[in-house]
């Protein structure tokens, strides 16, 4: 039987010698190769974390001590050793998710996939462990040296650093990367750290040195070793985490098991808060994911596992349009620069750096920071375009709201993967955006419905300079393009069959509005007469979109964000402010986290097909 299989448990993997390791790393590794390459998922990642995550589960017990990954993405090798060794359905209906999960084990604690967060949940639970009496259970935090950009993190650092007696350890995954390499000063501060080793080397001379020298040489070691700290300042650069009040262990090899747990268990026995900072190599084990200098395989879809390459070429997706856009808007506008927290490949923003590498800003995971400069960019006299995925707008609502709105910065956002994204899960589904925008003065909001308008409508938002503006659009491959039958003012009408009065106006928001011109067909081919249309800036809520419901039975609104305060809200409250009496009907998404599965299998769960829409409306109507 493989040494993987026999892993029920922690406890199980205890009871392994440590000469069985080597081989269980080695098992692990082609266990992930072999499962992900299946299914997809994050690959690279998790093949950097084999030893650490066996060394930690060796000296911490799970689940009395508790363990915080920041981000979930690195959590693959913890639930293989905390017994689940069923990836067939990783990421999909009724599998397990891509991230640590409550739901699926007593081992998982923070669920959310967002970076920066794994100290602030650490400081917490070792603190309300410290007040319940349970002096006894430890706290590890395991965060990659790219969620450390994040000011979060320097926040809950700011906090922990004063509490001596914290029994936390913070484990500082440095494998150079988060989703891209790291940059800033502090990712220059874990690169001298890394290349550094005078004070180790100069200790070892000390103690070789001292060692033949009779009877005083031991006393005189000891007293060398008493002054370690005036050495380190002069030798090494440790110093910035230990003046915080932290205790610095390391660098330790990522990849030597043992010496982990020798880091670790020093770590776990200080009795206070502990910096283990340990060096990973992304990819480790898998040639084709150490020579991708993208991503090292950050996260993959179907693959050969032998190639490393994808069984399916990917279509056009709507990235790609974006990406092509900007790179043309960029030439004939100087003013135009381009702002990315950590994610400057998937958020198609690397044809603009690359054609002009001097006006992209590449922030780290920050996404506050990021808004905020770019409101003085604005205020300097350009244009930012701030380009994160959906879900990460959340973090910087503030930000948004009293740095770029309340100054009327001319700043355009553009949310990638905005909607019901799916296979990630609850964290990064991108359905909060047209609720949290739709309550900022000033804002406009652009849903383009496909590659076309992606285009057409990013220009118009660079137009705008006395406030922000919002371009979004979902995951995966562009839609085919879907043309007007005619326009009436700013609005698109994609189908009718009626002259001037409807039965029924059908707002089709963005990506959806291809479903809203399949449930339109078919309802009026029940005999009624339908308008569906495009209004293309969807927030705040146009004056043609209010003369049109004017002049219909009903209004049916398809978006895909939260019905909850979204853009059929919206509708509805400018009907009403206009004196419209007719009856809004919205279909979005519930106010819930959703499960992870794929974009189809939950808009069909939500009731989001165009079958599903025509039996509620004729049920309405």
């Amino acid at each position: 039987m493989a040494l993987l299989e026999t892993i029920t448990s922690p406890a199980a993997l205890k009871a392994l010698s440590a000469d069985q390791l080597p081989a269980l790393a080695e098992e692990i590794r082609t266990f992930l190769v072999t499962e992900v390459s299946k299914t997809g998922g994050h690959l690279g990642p998790n093949l950097g974390v084999v030893e650490l995550t066996i060394a930690l589960h060796r000296v911490f017990d799970s689940p009395r001590d508790t363990l915080v990954f920041d981000t979930g993405h690195q959590s693959y090798v913890h639930k293989l050793l905390t017994g689940r060794q069923d990836f067939s359905k990783l990421k999909k209906q009724g599998g397990l998710s891509g991230y640590p999960s409550r739901a699926e084990s007593e081992h998982d604690v923070v669920e959310n996939s967002h970076a920066s967060t794994a100290l602030s949940w650490a400081d917490g639970i070792a603190k309300g462990r410290r007040l319940n009496g349970e002096t006894d259970r430890h706290t590890v935090a395991v965060i990659g040296d790219g969620a450390l950009t994040g000011g979060m993190a320097w926040e809950a650092i700011n906090n922990i650093a004063v509490d001596k007696t914290l029994p936390l350890v913070i484990v500082v995954n440095d494998n150079e990367r988060s989703y891209a390499p790291t940059i800033g000063g502090l990712a220059d501060h874990l690169a001298t750290l890394r290349t550094t080793r005078g004070y180790e080397r100069f200790l070892d001379w000390g103690k070789r040195s001292l060692a033949r020298t009779p009877v005083v040489g031991g006393a005189m070691f000891e007293t060398l070793h008493g002054v370690k700290k005036g050495i380190k300042d002069i030798v090494a650069p440790q110093g910035m985490f230990e003046d915080l009040g932290l205790k610095y262990l390391g660098p330790v090899d990522g990849h030597d098991e043992q010496a982990l747990e020798r880091a670790l268990r020093k770590a776990k026995d200080f009795g206070g808060p502990v910096i283990v900072h340990v060096i990973t190599q992304k990819g480790r084990g898998y040639q084709p994911a150490i020579d991708d200098d993208a991503d090292q395989f950050h996260s993959v879809g179907k693959i050969n596992p032998e190639t490393g390459l994808p069984f399916e070429v990917g279509g056009r997706i709507w990235t790609d349009e974006f990406n092509d856009e900007m790179v043309a808007v960029g030439r004939e506008r100087p003013d135009v620069v381009a702002l990315t927290a950590a994610m400057l490949i998937p958020v198609g923003l690397d044809g603009f750096a690359a054609a002009y590498p001097d006006r992209v800003f590449d922030v780290g995971i920050a996404e506050q920071h990021a808004v905020t400069m770019a409101s003085g960019l604005a205020y300097s006299g350009l244009h930012p375009v701030v380009a994160v995925y959906a879900t990460f707008l959340n973090r910087a609502f503030d930000q948004l709201l009293m740095d770029c709105a309340l100054h009327g910065a001319g700043i355009t956002f553009v949310l990638d993967r905005a909607g019901v994204t799916g296979s990630d899960g609850a964290s990064h589904n991108g359905m909060w955006d047209m609720t949290l925008t739709s309550i900022v003065p000033g804002l406009r909001l652009a849903a383009p419905r496909d590659g076309e308008q992606v285009r057409k409508q990013l220009r118009e938002a660079l137009d705008v300079s006395d406030g922000p503006t919002v371009i979004r659009f979902p995951k995966g491959d562009v839609a085919d393009p879907l043309t007007a039958v005619r326009t009436v003012g700013d609005v698109d009408v994609l189908f009718e069959n009626a002259g001037d009065e409807v039965d029924l106006l059908v707002v089709g928001v963005g990506a959806f509005a291809g479903l809203a011109i399949e449930a339109g067909e078919k309802i009026a081919a029940h005999g009624r007469s339908v308008r569906v249309i495009d209004p293309r800036w969807v927030i705040p809520v146009g004056d043609d979109v209010v003369a049109l419901a004017r002049r219909a039975g009903a209004v049916a609104v398809v978006e895909d964000n939260l019905v909850s305060g979204g853009v059929g809200a919206a509708v509805t409250l400018a009907l009403r402010e206009a004196g419209v009496d007719v009856p809004v009907h919205t279909y979005g998404i519930p106010k819930r986290f959703l499960d992870h599965a794929s974009r189809l299998q939950i808009l069909e769960e939500l009731g989001l097909t165009a079958d599903q829409l025509v039996v509620d409306l004729e049920k309405r109507l």
